[in-house]
């Protein structure tokens, strides 16, 4: 281990509070007893306040106000870190090594006492997520880096469905994770227009030495959902979707990543939704299918007779 961080670990254990001796130091750390000593003189000669008290029950400790520093955390802040991190990395997170070097200074510079809480928290917490395909995180991390420094980045890209890839030159402005899936949002300079990329769609991707400027207060966010949601503009084609149901189903469905955005009306056992009828007899009937007799459609009855005829067409599709 490095000597900062080895000197950083004593800090942690003297920041327990307690008395630590030179001896509990070198063994924690693997490190000789005279290279203790050095480290702490290398730290107390910093401004750090350690005191040091001889004897039999002696050893070195902190000074009061300087425990309370705010280059430490406590056990709720470390466990809201390692618990962040679960998520990160069962998400996809690309910084999985540093990521991993990240926990394991945590719970090597924590003492005894604190390792044992710690731990009894972070095993009361798992996320389950889908496969993730490794393959990408090289990509991911040269993208982010792009991102940070302003860099343009060559692709070589597929849309869903083509086998032909694509040249594309890309102003990286962020990246997003949605849906298990990682984006990233920029200029796109063959289409002189913002678009979006799926990262496990590219091939090959090269950072330039081309710098460029992010518009000032750009919103991937918006401008992603925008691009995933359509605009009701023609009034005439607009609809109202009623649903009568248990509570419980409607809470899902108003929840819907899609749906919920065109909710306008909720009471306990009724919702109305207010979407494009091409929408509302497309899409709508294999999204409440999964619920069976928990959803009832009221209106409109276009939608219920579509539904028998999906219902029909499965049918037909898996008779034995």
């Amino acid at each position: 281990m490095p000597k900062t961080d080895n000197m950083l670990a004593i800090l942690w254990m003297l920041r327990s509070g307690g008395k630590v001796t030179a001896q509990q130091m070198a063994e924690k750390l693997e490190l000789n007893i005279r290279t203790v000593y050095r480290y702490i003189d290398t730290i107390s000669t910093s401004g750090v306040p350690i005191v040091s008290e001889p004897g039999h029950n002696g050893g070195y400790s902190l000074l009061n106000h300087f425990i309370e520093a705010p280059l430490f955390f406590d056990v709720e802040e470390q466990t809201s870190l390692l618990h962040a991190a679960v998520f990160a990395e069962e998400a996809g997170y690309y910084g999985g090594e540093a990521l991993h070097r990240a926990i394991s200074k945590l719970s090597h510079h924590s003492n005894q006492e604190q390792e044992t809480k710690i731990n009894q928290h972070v095993n009361s917490l798992e996320v389950i997520s889908g496969l993730r395909p490794h393959a990408m995180e090289p990509f991911l991390k040269e993208l982010e880096q792009a991102v940070a420094d302003g860099y343009s980045v060559n692709i070589l890209y597929h849309k869903s469905g083509e086998k032909p890839l694509h040249e594309r030159l890309v102003d990286p402005y962020r990246m997003i994770y949605w849906n298990h899936k990682w984006y990233v949002i920029g200029f796109c300079h063959l289409r002189n227009d913002i678009r979006s990329f799926r990262v496990d769609r590219m091939e090959c991707l090269t950072v330039t030495e081309t710098k460029f400027n992010r518009p000032e207060n750009f919103s991937a966010g918006d401008y992603f959902i925008k691009g995933l949601l359509p605009t009701i503009e023609d009034k005439e084609g607009i609809m109202s979707l009623v649903l009568h149901g248990d509570k419980s189903a409607l809470d899902d469905i108003c929840q819907h990543w899609f749906l919920g955005h065109y909710v306008q009306e909720r009471t306990s056992k009724q919702a109305v939704f207010l979407l494009e009828k091409e929408i509302i007899h497309t899409y709508v009937p294999y999204l409440l299918l999964p619920y069976n007799t928990s959803i009832k459609v009221v209106e409109p009855i276009s939608l219920k007779k579509r539904m028998v005829e999906v219902l029909s067409e499965l049918i037909e599709f898996h008779q034995v």
